[in-house]
Protein backbone atom coordinates (compact mmCIF):
# COMPACT_ATOMS: atom_id res chain seq x y z
CA UNK A 1 0.00 0.00 0.00
CA UNK A 2 1.25 3.40 -1.13
CA UNK A 3 0.73 5.95 1.50
CA UNK A 4 2.71 9.80 1.54
CA UNK A 5 5.32 11.62 3.41
CA UNK A 6 4.56 15.22 2.66
CA UNK A 7 4.38 15.32 -1.26
CA UNK A 8 6.45 12.10 -1.73
CA UNK A 9 5.26 9.15 -2.36
CA UNK A 10 6.18 5.90 -0.27
CA UNK A 11 5.94 2.52 -1.23
CA UNK A 12 7.57 -0.55 -0.62
CA UNK A 13 8.90 -1.88 -4.26
CA UNK A 14 9.05 0.18 -7.28
CA UNK A 15 6.82 -0.63 -10.28
CA UNK A 16 7.51 1.04 -13.52
CA UNK A 17 5.48 -0.48 -15.86
CA UNK A 18 1.97 1.49 -13.64
CA UNK A 19 3.76 4.91 -14.32
CA UNK A 20 2.52 7.07 -17.08
CA UNK A 21 4.74 7.62 -19.66
CA UNK A 22 6.11 11.25 -19.88
CA UNK A 23 5.88 11.42 -15.90
CA UNK A 24 8.53 12.39 -13.05
CA UNK A 25 8.49 11.10 -9.71
CA UNK A 26 9.84 11.26 -6.35
CA UNK A 27 9.65 7.94 -4.00
CA UNK A 28 10.68 7.01 -0.54
CA UNK A 29 10.78 3.08 -0.87
CA UNK A 30 10.56 1.37 2.83
CA UNK A 31 13.20 -1.20 2.56
CA UNK A 32 14.02 -2.10 6.34
CA UNK A 33 13.17 -1.07 10.03
CA UNK A 34 14.79 0.49 12.68
CA UNK A 35 15.09 -0.91 15.92
CA UNK A 36 11.98 1.24 16.98
CA UNK A 37 9.79 -0.37 14.34
CA UNK A 38 10.56 2.81 12.15
CA UNK A 39 11.17 2.87 8.14
CA UNK A 40 14.60 3.86 6.75
CA UNK A 41 13.85 5.15 3.93
CA UNK A 42 15.83 5.49 0.32
CA UNK A 43 14.87 8.04 -1.91
CA UNK A 44 14.74 7.33 -5.65
CA UNK A 45 13.61 9.60 -8.28
CA UNK A 46 12.21 8.36 -11.71
CA UNK A 47 11.76 9.85 -15.13
CA UNK A 48 9.50 7.71 -17.34
CA UNK A 49 10.04 8.67 -21.30
CA UNK A 50 6.89 9.24 -23.78
CA UNK A 51 8.65 7.03 -25.80
CA UNK A 52 9.57 2.99 -25.07
CA UNK A 53 13.15 2.48 -24.12
CA UNK A 54 16.45 1.53 -21.88
CA UNK A 55 16.21 1.35 -18.72
CA UNK A 56 19.46 3.23 -16.48
CA UNK A 57 19.93 3.56 -13.40
CA UNK A 58 22.41 6.23 -11.81
CA UNK A 59 23.35 5.21 -8.34
CA UNK A 60 25.09 7.31 -5.62
CA UNK A 61 26.54 6.87 -2.14
CA UNK A 62 26.75 3.16 -1.65
CA UNK A 63 29.40 3.90 0.58
CA UNK A 64 27.99 6.27 3.03
CA UNK A 65 30.77 8.54 3.11
CA UNK A 66 31.05 9.15 -0.77
CA UNK A 67 29.18 12.16 -1.21
CA UNK A 68 29.89 13.79 -4.64
CA UNK A 69 27.65 11.46 -6.31
CA UNK A 70 24.76 12.98 -4.85
CA UNK A 71 24.58 16.39 -6.18
CA UNK A 72 25.25 14.65 -9.64
CA UNK A 73 22.11 12.87 -9.65
CA UNK A 74 19.91 15.85 -8.11
CA UNK A 75 21.54 18.10 -11.06
CA UNK A 76 20.90 15.03 -14.10
CA UNK A 77 17.66 14.88 -12.78
CA UNK A 78 16.78 18.72 -12.75
CA UNK A 79 18.19 18.87 -16.20
CA UNK A 80 15.96 16.26 -17.94
CA UNK A 81 13.01 17.63 -19.77
CA UNK A 82 10.06 14.56 -19.77
CA UNK A 83 8.93 14.51 -23.20
CA UNK A 84 12.05 14.03 -25.07
CA UNK A 85 13.15 11.05 -22.71
CA UNK A 86 12.91 7.36 -24.20
CA UNK A 87 12.60 4.53 -22.08
CA UNK A 88 13.26 5.57 -17.82
CA UNK A 89 15.75 6.87 -16.01
CA UNK A 90 15.97 5.77 -12.08
CA UNK A 91 18.09 7.63 -10.02
CA UNK A 92 19.08 6.70 -6.17
CA UNK A 93 20.84 10.08 -4.43
CA UNK A 94 21.57 7.69 -1.37
CA UNK A 95 21.85 4.21 -1.43
CA UNK A 96 23.40 3.29 2.27
CA UNK A 97 21.08 5.95 3.96
CA UNK A 98 22.27 4.47 7.69
CA UNK A 99 26.14 4.75 6.46
CA UNK A 100 25.16 8.39 5.56
CA UNK A 101 23.39 9.22 8.91
CA UNK A 102 26.31 7.90 10.84
CA UNK A 103 29.17 9.90 8.36
CA UNK A 104 30.27 6.42 7.85
CA UNK A 105 31.70 4.65 4.30
CA UNK A 106 29.89 0.98 5.76
CA UNK A 107 26.12 0.26 6.41
CA UNK A 108 25.24 0.45 10.26
CA UNK A 109 26.31 -3.36 11.19
CA UNK A 110 29.93 -1.79 9.90
CA UNK A 111 29.57 -3.95 6.67
CA UNK A 112 30.52 -2.75 3.48
CA UNK A 113 27.23 -3.19 1.23
CA UNK A 114 29.42 -3.36 -1.93
CA UNK A 115 31.22 -6.60 -0.95
CA UNK A 116 27.81 -8.94 -0.26
CA UNK A 117 25.92 -7.78 -3.17
CA UNK A 118 23.23 -9.87 -3.80
CA UNK A 119 22.28 -10.22 -0.18
CA UNK A 120 19.91 -12.40 1.53
CA UNK A 121 16.35 -12.53 1.81
CA UNK A 122 16.83 -13.88 5.26
CA UNK A 123 20.31 -12.42 6.15
CA UNK A 124 21.16 -10.04 8.64
CA UNK A 125 20.41 -6.39 8.64
CA UNK A 126 23.09 -5.21 5.60
CA UNK A 127 22.21 -8.44 3.65
CA UNK A 128 18.55 -7.90 4.01
CA UNK A 129 18.62 -4.08 2.87
CA UNK A 130 20.86 -5.15 0.14
CA UNK A 131 18.74 -7.87 -1.12
CA UNK A 132 15.17 -5.62 -1.43
CA UNK A 133 17.55 -2.52 -2.68
CA UNK A 134 17.87 -4.81 -5.70
CA UNK A 135 14.37 -6.88 -5.71
CA UNK A 136 12.50 -3.86 -4.92
CA UNK A 137 14.09 -1.23 -7.09
CA UNK A 138 17.18 -1.94 -9.51
CA UNK A 139 15.38 -5.52 -11.09
CA UNK A 140 15.05 -4.22 -14.34
CA UNK A 141 17.90 -2.58 -15.13
CA UNK A 142 19.63 -2.41 -18.38
CA UNK A 143 22.49 0.33 -17.79
CA UNK A 144 24.06 1.54 -14.78
CA UNK A 145 26.30 3.98 -13.19
CA UNK A 146 27.45 3.65 -10.31
CA UNK A 147 29.05 6.74 -8.69
CA UNK A 148 31.68 6.60 -6.07
CA UNK A 149 34.70 8.37 -4.93
CA UNK A 150 37.89 7.69 -2.74
CA UNK A 151 37.75 6.33 1.11
CA UNK A 152 39.14 7.82 3.96
CA UNK A 153 42.72 9.44 4.38
CA UNK A 154 42.77 9.27 0.07
CA UNK A 155 42.12 10.77 -3.29
CA UNK A 156 41.27 10.05 -6.35
CA UNK A 157 41.37 11.33 -9.95
CA UNK A 158 37.97 11.29 -11.99
CA UNK A 159 38.18 7.90 -12.99
CA UNK A 160 36.12 5.07 -14.90
CA UNK A 161 36.38 1.00 -13.71
CA UNK A 162 35.17 -0.88 -16.76
CA UNK A 163 35.45 -4.99 -18.26
CA UNK A 164 36.68 -2.91 -21.31
CA UNK A 165 36.61 -6.28 -23.08
CA UNK A 166 32.56 -5.68 -23.73
CA UNK A 167 32.68 -3.44 -26.75
CA UNK A 168 29.18 -2.18 -25.27
CA UNK A 169 30.88 -1.38 -21.72
CA UNK A 170 33.81 0.21 -23.66
CA UNK A 171 31.48 2.50 -25.37
CA UNK A 172 29.98 3.71 -22.04
CA UNK A 173 33.40 4.05 -20.12
CA UNK A 174 35.06 5.82 -22.80
CA UNK A 175 31.59 8.51 -23.12
CA UNK A 176 32.31 10.00 -19.39
CA UNK A 177 35.17 12.24 -20.76
CA UNK A 178 37.10 10.85 -17.58
CA UNK A 179 40.89 10.98 -17.02
CA UNK A 180 41.89 7.53 -16.22
CA UNK A 181 39.92 4.60 -17.19
CA UNK A 182 40.76 1.02 -15.85
CA UNK A 183 40.14 -1.98 -17.37
CA UNK A 184 38.24 -3.66 -13.91
CA UNK A 185 35.69 -6.83 -14.24
CA UNK A 186 33.17 -6.22 -11.69
CA UNK A 187 34.64 -7.40 -8.60
CA UNK A 188 31.74 -10.73 -7.25
CA UNK A 189 29.27 -8.99 -4.02
CA UNK A 190 29.15 -5.22 -6.23
CA UNK A 191 26.44 -3.97 -7.40
CA UNK A 192 28.01 -3.44 -10.68
CA UNK A 193 28.89 -7.02 -10.88
CA UNK A 194 25.40 -8.54 -9.74
CA UNK A 195 24.03 -6.83 -12.80
CA UNK A 196 26.20 -7.10 -15.51
CA UNK A 197 25.94 -10.64 -14.56
CA UNK A 198 22.40 -10.75 -15.21
CA UNK A 199 22.82 -8.97 -18.66
CA UNK A 200 22.84 -5.10 -17.63
CA UNK A 201 25.84 -3.31 -18.87
CA UNK A 202 27.53 -1.34 -15.98
CA UNK A 203 30.56 1.12 -15.10
CA UNK A 204 31.90 2.45 -11.83
CA UNK A 205 32.67 6.54 -11.95
CA UNK A 206 35.19 7.04 -9.22
CA UNK A 207 34.31 10.75 -8.70
CA UNK A 208 37.14 12.71 -6.73
CA UNK A 209 37.11 12.64 -2.59
CA UNK A 210 35.36 11.49 0.13
CA UNK A 211 33.24 13.63 2.70
CA UNK A 212 32.83 16.70 0.88
CA UNK A 213 31.37 17.94 -2.40
CA UNK A 214 34.10 18.70 -4.90
CA UNK A 215 32.41 21.57 -7.23
CA UNK A 216 35.15 21.15 -10.26
CA UNK A 217 34.83 17.03 -9.80
CA UNK A 218 30.86 16.89 -10.12
CA UNK A 219 30.85 19.45 -13.09
CA UNK A 220 33.17 17.23 -15.14
CA UNK A 221 31.26 14.35 -14.26
CA UNK A 222 28.02 15.76 -15.97
CA UNK A 223 28.91 15.74 -19.44
CA UNK A 224 29.76 12.23 -19.97
CA UNK A 225 26.34 11.32 -17.93
CA UNK A 226 24.75 13.46 -20.93
CA UNK A 227 26.61 11.37 -23.47
CA UNK A 228 25.62 8.23 -21.90
CA UNK A 229 21.98 9.25 -22.12
CA UNK A 230 22.37 10.39 -25.83
CA UNK A 231 24.03 7.62 -26.83
CA UNK A 232 21.70 5.38 -26.31
CA UNK A 233 18.99 7.10 -27.72
CA UNK A 234 17.21 8.18 -24.60
CA UNK A 235 17.38 12.06 -24.78
CA UNK A 236 18.33 13.98 -27.67
CA UNK A 237 21.77 15.45 -27.88
CA UNK A 238 25.39 15.88 -29.09
CA UNK A 239 28.16 13.86 -27.74
CA UNK A 240 30.50 16.22 -26.23
CA UNK A 241 34.01 14.78 -26.95
CA UNK A 242 37.01 15.23 -23.88
CA UNK A 243 39.12 17.95 -23.37
CA UNK A 244 42.38 15.32 -23.53
CA UNK A 245 42.05 11.44 -24.04
CA UNK A 246 41.95 9.49 -20.56
CA UNK A 247 44.71 7.18 -20.25
CA UNK A 248 43.47 4.16 -20.63
CA UNK A 249 45.26 1.38 -18.18
CA UNK A 250 44.94 -2.36 -18.48
CA UNK A 251 45.02 -3.03 -14.91
CA UNK A 252 46.17 -1.52 -12.05
CA UNK A 253 47.08 -1.76 -8.09
CA UNK A 254 47.70 -0.17 -4.94
CA UNK A 255 51.48 -0.01 -3.32
CA UNK A 256 51.76 -0.67 0.60
CA UNK A 257 54.37 0.51 2.84
CA UNK A 258 56.43 -1.87 4.84
CA UNK A 259 57.01 -0.12 7.91
CA UNK A 260 55.36 2.35 10.06
CA UNK A 261 55.74 6.05 10.23
CA UNK A 262 54.69 9.08 8.80
CA UNK A 263 54.05 8.86 5.39
CA UNK A 264 54.45 11.75 2.64
CA UNK A 265 53.36 10.93 -0.98
CA UNK A 266 54.92 12.77 -3.29
CA UNK A 267 53.71 12.69 -7.47
CA UNK A 268 49.74 14.03 -8.02
CA UNK A 269 46.53 12.21 -9.01
CA UNK A 270 46.87 11.70 -12.93
CA UNK A 271 50.74 12.39 -12.91
CA UNK A 272 52.75 9.74 -14.73
CA UNK A 273 55.61 8.15 -13.09
CA UNK A 274 58.82 5.97 -14.07
CA UNK A 275 59.55 2.44 -12.96
CA UNK A 276 61.77 3.39 -9.77
CA UNK A 277 61.31 6.73 -9.54
CA UNK A 278 60.34 8.04 -5.96
CA UNK A 279 57.10 8.01 -5.04
CA UNK A 280 56.74 8.68 -1.18
CA UNK A 281 58.87 9.06 1.80
CA UNK A 282 58.68 7.75 5.44
CA UNK A 283 59.66 9.54 8.41
CA UNK A 284 59.82 8.30 12.23
CA UNK A 285 58.74 10.54 14.70
CA UNK A 286 61.94 12.43 15.17
CA UNK A 287 61.25 13.40 11.28
CA UNK A 288 64.34 11.37 9.57
CA UNK A 289 63.43 9.79 6.80
CA UNK A 290 63.80 6.05 6.95
CA UNK A 291 62.28 4.81 3.93
CA UNK A 292 61.58 5.57 0.33
CA UNK A 293 59.39 3.74 -1.72
CA UNK A 294 59.78 3.46 -5.69
CA UNK A 295 57.07 2.85 -8.38
CA UNK A 296 57.57 -0.46 -8.90
CA UNK A 297 56.36 -0.08 -12.65
CA UNK A 298 56.08 2.80 -15.09
CA UNK A 299 52.48 4.38 -14.76
CA UNK A 300 49.94 6.55 -13.77
CA UNK A 301 48.68 7.72 -10.75
CA UNK A 302 45.22 6.79 -10.27
CA UNK A 303 44.58 7.71 -6.46
CA UNK A 304 46.95 8.25 -3.54
CA UNK A 305 46.92 8.37 0.14
CA UNK A 306 46.87 11.77 2.16
CA UNK A 307 46.72 10.47 5.79
CA UNK A 308 50.04 10.49 7.24
CA UNK A 309 49.97 8.46 9.91
CA UNK A 310 51.16 4.93 8.16
CA UNK A 311 51.78 1.34 10.31
CA UNK A 312 53.14 -1.33 8.30
CA UNK A 313 50.52 -2.45 5.40
CA UNK A 314 49.42 0.99 4.58
CA UNK A 315 48.31 2.22 0.99
CA UNK A 316 50.78 4.45 -0.33
CA UNK A 317 49.59 4.70 -4.12
CA UNK A 318 47.26 3.25 -6.63
CA UNK A 319 49.32 2.94 -9.75
CA UNK A 320 47.47 2.33 -13.27
CA UNK A 321 49.46 0.78 -15.94
CA UNK A 322 49.00 2.32 -19.33
CA UNK A 323 48.20 0.18 -22.15
CA UNK A 324 50.79 -0.37 -24.50
CA UNK A 325 49.07 1.64 -26.95
CA UNK A 326 48.21 4.50 -24.59
CA UNK A 327 52.25 4.65 -23.68
CA UNK A 328 52.58 8.55 -23.65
Amino acid sequence: MNTNLGDISVIKKLDIDSLEPGSRHRFFVHLVSDGLGLPIYVPVMVAKGIEPGPVLAIVAAVHGNELNGIPIVQRIFSELENDQIKGTIIGIPVVNVPGLQLMQREFNDDVDLNHIMPGKADGNNSEIYVYRLLHNVLHNVDFLLDLHTASFGRINSFYVRANMQDQKTADLALLQNAQIIVDSPAPVGTLRHYLTDRSATGITLEVGDPNRFQRGMIRSSLPGISNALAALGMVDGQIEPPAQDPYVCSHSYWQYTDEGGFLEVHPDVTQLVKKNEVIASLRNIFGEVIKEYRAREDGVVVGKSTHPVAQSGSRILHLGILLKSDCR
